[in-house]
């Protein structure tokens, strides 16, 4: 009895040990909002977003009180300053969607310079690192960072995930993922894929855009379709006598019911007529 007492006793000592002087595995910290995700894509890393969200209701704030100088009327001030909260995020919206053609369109020029510089006799670091300057405008930037990531650490690794991060890019995720790949296996075929890797996304770049042009009559009509009645509604602002009928509870209903219609109607139009967005690699 007293020697498996003192056998579980000496078994709990040591767990006590062990927990103590264990090293503690650190628990990954929580992934980005959709809003710094948005803003990533859009290219403000910069901007904070309490800055973002201080914009939606300043400009919430703006409208309301104008439209409520204008109409006297609560609830027509109420819907514009809803609309005014949602600008900032469609402004960023369109922003991320302009940046991502962008980028798009001059990958290819990148992997080009890329591969000169490979095909000169440059490692592939240097070679990254020269896109800074050589390289196309929108991405030079991003590779300067990388540049001077890779000058004070000298981990290839770890540059090429602070380079995604800051691109936000899905083309530039697969390019990284790609240079990466060909650094751990070495080779002489860094240069041919390269150039096969180039030829791959102008092709892909160039069917994406004829798509997108064919797709945005649809996006367009959607637009149109949901700004026509509430342009109405603020020519109809001017009017007090008209517009006060909308401080009753029947327009209350007619605005809420309204807004409702054009939302769904606006997002089913989207669904119909978008196209498959390209995901991230590994982000």
């Amino acid at each position: 009895m007293g020697v498996a007492l003192g056998l579980c006793t000496g078994v709990g000592l040591l767990l006590v040990y062990w927990s103590v002087v264990s090293p503690r595995v650190p628990r990954p910290g929580p992934g980005p909002s959709r809003l710094e995700t948005l803003m990533r894509r859009a290219g403000l890393e910069r901007t904070s977003p309490g800055g973002v969200v201080a914009l939606c209701l300043g400009a919430s704030a703006a409208a309301g009180l104008l439209i409520q100088v204008v109409s006297r009327t609560w609830p027509v001030s109420t819907a514009f300053a809803l609309l005014a909260a949602y600008l900032p995020i469609a402004v960023l919206n369109g922003r991320a969607r302009r940046r991502q053609r962008e980028l798009a369109e001059v990958w290819p020029e990148a992997v080009d310079n890329l591969a000169s510089a490979v095909r000169a006799g440059m490692s592939l670091p240097e070679g990254l690192a020269q896109l800074a300057v050589r390289g196309p405008e929108p991405l030079r930037p991003a590779f300067g960072a990388f540049a001077v990531d890779y000058q004070v650490t000298g981990r290839f690794g770890e540059s090429l995930d602070r380079l995604k991060e800051r691109l936000a890019d899905p083309v530039g995720d697969r390019v990284v993922e790609g240079l990466r790949i060909a650094r751990e296996v070495g080779g002489g075929e860094l240069g041919r894929l390269l150039r096969s890797l180039s030829g791959y996304l102008r092709e892909d770049a160039r069917t994406r855009s004829e798509l997108e042009s064919r797709q945005a009559w649809a996006v367009n009509g959607a637009r149109l379709a949901v700004a026509a009645p509430w342009l109405v509604l603020l020519m109809l602002s001017f009017q007090r006598e008209v517009i006060s009928r909308y401080a009753s509870g029947a327009g209350v209903v007619v605005l809420v019911v309204g807004g409702a219609c054009c939302l769904l109607a606006y997002r089913l139009m989207l669904r119909i007529g978008r196209l498959p967005e390209e995901r991230r690699v590994l982000s």
